[in-house]
């Protein structure tokens, strides 16, 4: 079930959480018109060759992977559902001179509007931190479909969800599924921070103060995941688990690094799923 009025709460959130986050960033049009990107070799082995392909970059946040894909010669297309995140994308698009076009809306809302307006992409993409701010996987994913060529792919990246059941200790603090529960917590750095007055209850009893910003977060199992996908006609080409997550520590107290800015289970401890990868392709089924 879609709960559109915990995704204007976390469009509020996300909004503060942008300006946080973006406060202490150097120049970030410097870094793109000198050809830096933000990708990870995982992103770009899964996606392969995209040059002149049409691309659209599901809750791409202030648009950075987006501008990276732009640079591998994509046609790209950034949705975010901050308005202060896509105000910074397009500010980043211009001040760089790395094209790309980018829409301030719920994801839910951007791909029934596309759908509707037969806007068809070679490749939907979207990466880490994005499917738990998802109400409704099964909504999702149909849309998703919807929007694809015939042939088209769906390329992700995400954080496990056995790592989400984690505390910063690497002890076991959450369930893996949520059944109907969502997680409600308050930060001002946004997700993946401190964290503060964390809170699990049932999705029918939630209330929104829009007083006090609030992220609201809805897990999802990789079974789900996947259902969700098949169920909307896409097929699995590749599923892939990862004992090591891309990008900052801002999960745990204690990690090893590994090369490639690749973050894995301290020493002495069993490896972990960490991360994971899934291309979908869409077939000749139709639903």
């Amino acid at each position: 079930m879609l709960r559109k009025e915990l995704h204007e709460q976390n469009r509020l959130s996300w909004n503060e959480a942008t300006l946080t986050r973006n406060s202490h960033k150097a120049d970030q049009a410097k870094f793109f018109r000198e050809g830096g990107s933000t990708l990870f070799q995982e992103e770009i082995e899964l996606l392969g060759d995209i040059h002149e392909l049409s691309l659209v970059h599901l809750q791409c946040n202030y648009g950075r992977d987006t501008l990276s894909l732009a640079q591998l010669g994509a046609r790209a297309t950034g949705v975010d559902i901050s308005d202060t995140a896509i105000d910074l994308a397009r500010k980043l698009s211009e001040e760089s001179g790395t094209p790309a076009t980018f829409h301030c809306m719920d994801v839910y809302d951007w791909l029934e509007e596309a759908s509707t307006n037969a806007q068809r992409y070679d490749v939907a993409f979207s990466s880490y931190g994005f499917i738990f701010w998802l109400s409704d996987i099964k909504t999702w994913a149909r849309g998703v479909a919807s929007i694809l060529k015939p042939g088209g792919r769906f390329v992700m990246v995400e954080l496990h969800p056995f790592m989400m059941t984690l505390d910063e200790h690497w002890n076991r603090s959450l369930p893996y599924f949520f059944g109907n529960q969502v997680m409600s917590w308050a930060d001002k750095a946004g997700p993946g921070g401190s964290g503060d007055d964390e809170m699990l209850i049932p999705s029918d009893e939630v209330s929104v103060d829009p007083q006090t910003p609030r992220f609201y977060e809805f897990h999802w199992g990789i079974g789900e995941v996947i259902t969700a996908l098949l169920d909307a006609g896409l097929a699995i080409m590749s599923l892939k688990e990862y004992p090591y997550f891309n990008g900052d520590n801002l999960w745990f107290k204690e990690t090893r690094q590994l090369p490639g800015r690749r973050m894995t289970s301290p020493e002495g401890m069993p490896n972990l799923p960490l991360m994971y990868s899934v291309v979908a392709e869409k077939t000749g089924r139709q639903l």
